[in-house]
């Protein structure tokens, strides 16, 4: 396994990995190890037809056809 040594970082941010990581009952190098993680860790890319298959029915397609323009207001409340 690598190691990996962060130089130059402001301590008031050490100071905040440090108390971030009591919270979480771990020491600062796990809690490091954990973000680093969690931050690189990409979701899986879904297809388009991936995307378009998890899309909800919503309606039929004469529900969403274009209406007429007659230059009027549309009755919104009867």
């Amino acid at each position: 396994m690598a190691n990996l040594l962060v130089r130059g970082i402001d301590e008031a941010l050490v100071q905040a990995l440090r108390e971030r990581a009591a919270l979480h009952g771990r020491s600062a190098e796990a809690e490091h190890r954990e973000i680093l993680a969690t931050s690189l860790r990409r979701p899986k890319k879904r297809s388009f037809a991936e995307v378009l298959a998890d899309m909800p029915d919503v309606g039929q397609d004469v529900e969403f056809e274009r209406m007429k323009d007659t230059n009027e207001a549309p009755v919104v409340f009867d």
